[in-house]
């Protein structure tokens, strides 16, 4: 399996952890990448909201690159996925829209003729790798913790862009994912709702409501950390999670939140320290502890 790569930029920036563990676990996995140096932000659905022409035009772009490599494309983030998705869906409809955005990209000797496929690691195991091969590579059974996920908006809405109808068991993707690790799914109204990133810094009270919800909601169904394959969101969740709490909640939260392929290291026996665990705002200290007495270490 080979793909193009293309991180992100939160991967990239304020989430290294998410890089580094990805790699760790790609390597695991088999999984061959060459990463896109040359591919462009997805305009977070920001851009678009000012110009909906030059943010599909750096993403057809980046669709270009891979297409020349004879590649598709793997993210490991769920904005990016639901970006680039729309994208996608846009000029797959209008092939005029699509013409107009390539003569822009000639300049640099690209064209784009449709055939990229773009998707998030997560679908990727799910989808083509398999649940059975992904379970030959975990040594650390997580039986006994709790996880609860948590999606990001971009990963599930709009369905029709991101292929749902045709691809169901995306709906229920990452529940898979964790049950296979061994962990108890804890399911809770927030899962598939907005982190509150988008208007943290518009309506900050709202954006740490969000939070304290949805991880004190999580804690309280007993929840050992949440799992979630948006940087985005882990920047919300983790970073704010402690001013959210304080101001929202009269009992402490501390809940880990965890990148999805620091999940499966820890089934795989990579350390908390490789998989950057050590960098997250809110302590994973317990969870370590925890993982450590299912290894036997």
């Amino acid at each position: 399996m080979k793909y193009a790569f293309w991180p992100g930029c939160v991967a990239l920036g304020g989430t290294p952890e998410l890089y580094t563990s990805t790699k760790l676990v790609l390597g695991k996995l088999g999984i061959e990448v060459v990463e896109l140096v040359n591919a462009s932000c997805t305009g977070a659905g920001v851009l678009q909201e000012k110009n909906q022409k030059l943010g599909d035009t750096l993403n057809v772009r980046t669709f270009a690159q891979a297409e020349q490599m004879g590649l598709p494309i793997m993210t490991i983030c769920s904005t990016c996925q639901g970006v680039m998705s729309q994208a996608q869906h846009a000029v797959s409809r209008d092939s005029d829209y699509l013409a107009e955005i390539n003569t822009d990209l000639a300049a640099e000797g690209l064209e784009y003729h449709g055939d990229t496929v773009t998707k998030h690691l997560l679908w990727i195991l799910v989808e083509e790798y398999g649940l059975d091969k992904l379970k030959e590579h975990f040594v650390v059974d997580l039986s006994g913790l709790k996880f609860a996920p948590f999606y990001g908006c971009y990963m599930i809405r709009p369905s029709d862009a991101l292929g749902f109808a045709e691809v169901p068991e995306r709906e229920t993707s990452l529940e898979q994912v964790i049950e296979a690790t061994g962990a108890e799914v804890v399911e809770f109204r927030g899962s598939r709702a907005c982190c509150g990133l988008p208007i943290l810094f518009i309506n900050q009270d709202n954006s740490l409501k969000m939070v304290a919800t949805h991880t004190g909601t999580a804690k309280d169904l007993g929840a050992d950390a949440m799992v979630t394959p948006c940087p985005l969101c882990h920047l919300n969740l983790d970073g704010f999670q402690g001013k959210a709490v304080k101001k929202n909640r009269s009992s402490a939260v501390d809940l880990p939140i965890l990148h999805l392929p620091q999940m499966l290291g820890l089934a795989m026996g990579f350390s908390a320290k490789e998989l950057g665990m050590n960098k997250h705002m809110v302590s994973t200290g317990k969870l370590q502890d925890a993982v450590g007495e299912l290894a036997g270490v």
